[in-house]
């Protein structure tokens, strides 16, 4: 039971870090990028509920990389095997906004912009929850 509850924490903590980082790469994108550079002009989003609807994709993914990281940390800590979670997570959510991006029919150029942003929401999460399992906020995986 100890342990569902550790991973528990370790969801919370990567979601509320994907959340935050989503926000504020969606003002980023509203109010910078699509405002001064022409070809991000679709980046610009209105508060509407496919902003909410992404958002709320974006907390729920995070929770599951939170609770997946932690077991991918469990007793070794081999840099690489951390690096390839946050490959993988990002890269599976960066690819689909390229995948979007190829069937648009305009440049591709504002979805290359949404996958690199991918890869460093979950970078960051990952800087999260190191630093909680640092802590003691979150206790790491123990094998048996």
């Amino acid at each position: 039971m100890a342990e569902r509850i550790e991973s528990l924490k370790a969801g919370i903590v990567g979601g509320l870090c994907v959340c935050l980082a989503f926000a504020i790469a969606s003002l980023l994108n509203t109010f910078v990028l699509a405002k001064y550079f022409q070809t991000l002009a679709s980046l610009h989003s209105n508060i509407n509920w496919h902003l909410w609807g992404s958002g709320a994709v974006a907390t729920f993914t995070g929770f599951l990389f939170g609770v997946t990281y932690r077991y991918i940390i469990r007793s070794d800590r081999n840099p690489q095997l951390k690096a390839g979670g946050v490959l993988a997570f990002g890269l599976v959510r960066g690819l689909t906004q390229i995948e979007l991006g190829w069937n648009w029919h305009s440049t591709i150029c504002p979805f290359l912009v949404l996958a690199a942003e991918s890869l460093l929401w979950f970078a960051l999460a990952a800087i999260a929850l190191d630093l909680a399992i640092q802590f003691r906020w979150v206790k790491p995986f123990s094998s048996i």
